[in-house]
């Protein structure tokens, strides 16, 4: 229960938990379809790549989106038509007309959509949530990721997927329409300032509007949200790990389904029970993520999400049998659910209101274009040393970024005024 949270995060968060199941169906499913459709390492996972690569076209557009328009009514519109367009994926592939080019298209709209809603939802919870309760909630989001997302949704995406190919897409799409039915209910939702609130952006040197000023352009706003981004030396260290974690991890993750049949000898519902290995993990990280940020500065818990995540890969590359390598997914989904705990908090109660949309899009910008260059990289490297070449391959730039990110992420990086946010944290927890 999100007990002291309130009813529109209690609404959000079950808005997100439908989803999240439904989007987890379809992860599992999708790279299953597309090796169907063509067993060509390259295509599996340029199906990543083309779902991600519209965080590298217009994630910083859909920041400023975000900032000017009421984030409830654009997550509803966006999750109906993501609902929409999920719904046509299924009726391809029950008709049998789902082609590569079809397949990539769809992801490449669903991607689209996913660069909005996704960001803006991140942003609207410091909206219905106390500043102090924020990792209580973040926790909340991460564990029914993990739980619905990889234990649930992707055994059953497998699983659905050998029964009937376009069931697990007609679910995802029933999943985004019954999401935007839910944040539609929300009715507290504290209403944030216009884009544009710095002297840059047209206001006056007291705050107030300018007369003499217009709305700025998209541009400014981009740019006014980069340079918060750069001029600030925690929240940029941040954005280039994330990055350069995630092209590590994508370039295995975008083959894992080639790794899992052809390395450990698993089924189609094996592979499916591997992706919800690090969901068992998830779960125990969302628990201790509110306590350990209570506990503990973020400069610790950072350094040891680099130490995990490096290890996670030499784990994988080295395991023979399915057992390991649901060992080593297992500590990695608690890394990864605490890691996600901190980074979001941080950036939450650091970020000002006003720019939290076009922040959080560059941020993502940087983590999805991770993703992206590591899908393409994924498939090249399994074609040019087998399957666990990804793997090793990521052992050893991960090795190169905890060198360079060990230094700076000792520094002190308590958000500012952070101090009684994080006493109150402590009073208010309660449990997970």
């Amino acid at each position: 229960m999100a007990a002291g949270l309130g009813r529109d995060f209690r609404r959000l968060w079950a808005a997100n938990s439908v989803s999240t199941l439904g989007d987890g169906v379809v992860a599992a499913a999708a790279p299953l379809l597309v090796a169907s459709v063509a067993d060509d390492p390259v295509l599996v996972g340029l199906a990543v790549f083309v779902q991600q690569l519209p965080w590298l076209l217009f994630s910083l557009v859909s920041g400023v989106v975000i900032d000017r328009l009421d984030k409830q009514r654009l997550i509803v519109a966006v999750d109906a038509l993501r609902g929409a367009l999920t719904a046509v994926l299924a009726v391809a592939v029950w008709s049998g007309h789902a082609s590569i080019p079809v397949i990539y298209a769809l992801a490449f709209l669903l991607g689209t959509g996913e660069t909005l809603a996704a960001t803006a939802a991140s942003t609207l919870v410091p909206a219905v949530v106390p500043d102090e309760l924020l990792p209580k909630a973040n926790a909340r989001l991460h564990g029914s990721y993990f739980v619905l997302n990889k234990f649930a949704g992707r055994p059953l995406g497998a699983s659905l997927f050998v029964l009937a190919a376009a069931l697990p897409f007609g679910l995802d799409a029933m999943s985004f329409l019954v999401s935007a039915a839910l944040v539609a209910t929300m009715r507290g939702v504290r209403r944030e300032r216009a884009v544009g609130a710095s002297k840059e952006a047209g206001r006056s040197p007291e705050g107030g509007a300018s007369p003499h000023a217009g709305r700025p352009s998209v541009r400014a706003d981009i740019a006014e949200g980069l340079r918060w981004v750069w001029a600030d030396p925690v929240i940029r260290m941040m954005s280039v790990a994330l990055c350069l974690m995630n092209v590590t991890l994508t370039a295995g993750m975008s083959t894992l389904v080639l790794y899992a049949r052809d390395r450990l000898g698993m089924s189609e519902v094996g592979y499916g029970l591997l992706l919800s290995a690090s969901a068992v993990g998830g779960v125990f990280g969302a628990m201790l993520a509110p306590r350990l940020q209570a506990r503990f500065r973020a400069s610790p818990l950072l350094r040891a999400g680099l130490v995990v995540e490096t290890l996670t890969h030499v784990g994988l590359a080295a395991s023979t049998t399915a057992w390991a390598a649901v060992s080593v997914l297992v500590a990695f989904g608690v890394h990864s659910s605490v890691l996600g705990g901190v980074e979001t908090t941080f950036r939450q109660r650091r970020v000002p209101e006003e720019l939290r949309g076009r922040v959080h899009s560059a941020f993502l910008m940087f983590a999805y274009g991770g993703n992206v260059v590591g899908a393409v990289v994924g498939g090249p490297l399994v074609r040019w040393h087998g399957v666990t070449a990804p793997f090793w391959c990521s052992a050893v730039a991960m090795t190169l970024l905890t060198a360079v990110a060990w230094r700076p992420f000792g520094r002190n990086l308590e958000p500012r005024g952070a101090a009684e946010s994080a006493a109150a944290t402590r009073e208010a927890y309660a449990g997970p």
